[in-house]
């Protein structure tokens, strides 16, 4: 995938460049510009149960393929500002990818949904993962901006669960508070992420559970009706 990124690491934007016969996969509402020979086809890629199992992921029911005759130009953005990062699979190790996170890739990338497991449910934070496989790139972003870790065997790090965007497969990982549950409750920090090598991880430097957080709390109309 030919992929320009600009105007990050605040605002970035993706601008993947088709070759004749190409095409490229976005998740439904990202494309922000189309140039050239742009068609676009929407579809439940996968058929309808892996459409449904996407929604489960965060992710939309619906993707769209955009292909390209004679060549033409698809930019892509996030919601939220942020950056983006181009990550090459290899058709080996899968990428787990935060729902919300994956915003474009190759058609030959398969993008499933995995549950983050029981406690990672119940965080509230959703660790409902995209498990991404094949050959290609991917197209990931942020809120913030996207850090990249290589975690040698053996070798531990801990992130904030809203600040995970994506780590290998071969990385271990649990979820647990980030202490007693005193300082969960009472010190603004709820529950973390261990993750353990061998393998990368990538975290954003903003979280979006904390910007919906302090929205509450400086919403006039919630504070009127409490």
């Amino acid at each position: 995938m030919d992929v320009s990124i600009t105007s990050g690491p605040a605002f970035a934007m993706g601008t993947v460049t088709l070759p004749a016969g190409g095409s490229v996969r976005v998740e439904a509402g990202a494309m922000a510009m189309t140039r050239g020979d742009i068609e676009i086809e929407t579809s439940t890629r996968g058929g309808f149960l892996k459409g449904l199992k996407r929604t489960f992921g965060g992710e939309s029911f619906f993707v769209n393929d955009f292909h390209s005759g004679s060549g033409g130009q698809v930019g892509v953005t996030a919601t939220l500002p942020g950056d983006m990062a181009k990550v090459a699979l290899d058709g080996g190790t899968a990428l787990m990818v935060q729902s919300g996170s994956w915003t474009a890739s190759d058609p030959s990338v398969d993008v499933d949904s995995k549950w983050g497991g029981g406690k990672s449910f119940f965080s509230g934070e959703g660790l409902i993962l995209l498990r991404c496989t094949g050959e290609g790139d991917l197209l990931m972003s942020s809120y913030g901006a996207i850090i990249a870790t290589e975690l040698q065997a053996g070798e531990t790090m801990t992130l904030d669960t809203g600040h995970v965007v994506a780590f290998d497969e071969t990385v271990q990982y649990s979820v647990r508070k980030a202490g007693s549950w005193k300082s969960t409750i009472l010190g603004g920090e709820g529950l973390v992420t261990d993750f353990t090598g061998p393998g990368r991880v990538w975290l954003q430097t903003r979280s979006s559970f904390d910007l919906i957080e302090w929205i509450k709390r400086v919403n006039p109309q919630q504070r009127s009706n409490s």
